[in-house]
């Protein structure tokens, strides 16, 4: 090789490294401007609480700006769309609720498959639901109601926020679970449900403690049981699904964070311990506790195993259920 055929070659070779190094060092700086999150709510609901509380906190960890930007409507799909097409730096994220493991199953005309268009960051935390009856209800257990539904098959309904959203999720895993039946009374969203139900045009709900502890506190609205094994802060003498001969049913509202697929692992680590920072201090703890809510610190993968958990098990009830939101 002549001497300038090799000062060639090692002009070219250096310009290799250089780019298979650039992409790592880019990601050791993260963040170098501010982060948009989209939550695919209007603000004020549980979830735009949820994620301002903790990208406040993240913030302060990273050093950057964190703007969450509300992007509602399509059942979550307008924002998780957006964020599956988005430039995958790290620099545009997602606040995950449980549509994110139903939208498949639920929406046969996605132009995104949330299976694979994402990578995971964390979880922050989940919250219980509680089946709940008016005041003038017979059913003072939980027992009550499910043994009722299976003599009577067409006589009980129940009342959710919209097809597929985690109350009507929860309530089809009550029917599986206590191997009855009920008929489902899907609104434009709780508020109106949550009328009929202290009306007693509807026999039961699945709901957001949260939703609902003034009214049960106040004596318009009976709780019945929790659905976890492990009860809420909020109503602690609540019996819980397990102990109401309900087995392992678990029906929860969660969150958690994830980035569109492709996110390099470095940003995705950065952005996970400060996450899992957010979530261990002290006041983040005691406003989601305020919420119902128990934080869930934790890896990527864990979350992404959870997601996945969802997924299998509430694809085989929306299937089994014969469930479609389009």
């Amino acid at each position: 090789m002549t001497h300038s055929l090799w000062r060639m070659a090692s002009r070219l070779a250096a310009v290799a490294c250089m780019a298979i190094a650039l992409p790592a060092g880019a990601a050791d700086q993260y963040p170098t401007h501010p982060i948009t999150i989209v939550v695919p709510y209007s603000p004020g609901g549980g979830v735009d609480i949820v994620t301002r509380l903790v990208t406040s906190h993240m913030s302060e960890e990273l050093g950057q700006t964190i703007v969450v930007d509300n992007r509602p409507g399509g059942g979550t799909n307008i924002g998780m769309g957006y964020v599956a097409n988005a430039k995958p730096d790290g620099y545009t994220l997602y606040t995950a609720s449980n549509t994110l493991a139903t939208n498949k199953a639920l929406y046969s005309k996605l132009s995104f498959d949330p299976a694979t268009a994402f990578t995971s960051v964390g979880k922050i935390g989940e919250a219980p639901l509680v089946v709940v009856v008016s005041q003038d209800s017979p059913f003072k257990t939980l027992g009550d109601l499910v043994e009722y539904g299976r003599q009577h098959p067409q006589d009980l309904t129940f009342g959710t926020a919209g097809v597929g959203s985690s109350g009507h999720m929860a309530s089809e895993l009550l029917l599986r679970s206590g191997k009855f039946k009920a008929l489902h009374v899907p609104y434009k969203g709780g508020a109106p449900a949550l009328t009929d139900l202290l009306g007693g045009r509807i026999s039961f709900m699945a709901i957001n403690p949260l939703e609902v502890v003034s009214h049960i506190q106040a004596g318009k609205l009976r709780a019945l049981a929790v659905l976890n094994s492990d009860g809420t802060p909020l109503l602690p003498k609540l019996p819980t699904a397990q102990a109401s001969g309900l087995g392992d049913l678990e029906a929860t509202v969660w969150w958690g964070i994830v980035a569109p697929a492709g996110t390099p692992s470095a940003v995705v680590e950065r952005l996970n311990a400060a996450l899992n920072s957010a979530i261990k201090s002290p006041d983040v703890k005691a406003h989601l506790a305020k919420l119902g809510a128990k934080e869930q610190p934790g890896t990527p993968e864990q979350f992404g195993a959870f997601v996945t958990r969802e997924r299998e098990k509430l694809t085989q009830v929306i299937e089994e259920a014969h469930i479609k939101a389009d």
